[in-house]
């Protein structure tokens, strides 16, 4: 067995309201940061995983994605393994 982390970013649909990027990027221009426009707010997760190969690691990082990590109604999210 080898161990991989893959590194999860978890992000809203560009198509869906992101109250909280909305309400950071008010803030920010409260701030006197007036160049800053299109605030989105995600989550990015590490997962120390062990696994045969860095395909079965991948499987199982997609896995934890699609069934707890990401809700794919509403979250995209991308995902990188690397070994150690």
């Amino acid at each position: 067995m080898m161990k991989y982390t893959a590194h999860i970013n978890v992000m809203p649909l560009k198509e869906l309201l992101d109250p909280q990027g909305k309400a950071v990027s008010n803030s920010l221009h409260n701030l006197g940061l007036s160049g800053v426009n299109d605030v989105r707010i995600g989550k990015h997760i590490n997962l120390h995983i062990e696994a045969a190969t860095k395909e079965a690691a991948e499987n199982i990082a997609r896995e934890a994605c699609k069934k707890l990590l990401a809700n794919q109604v509403m979250e995209s999210f991308d995902c990188t393994v690397t070994e150690g």
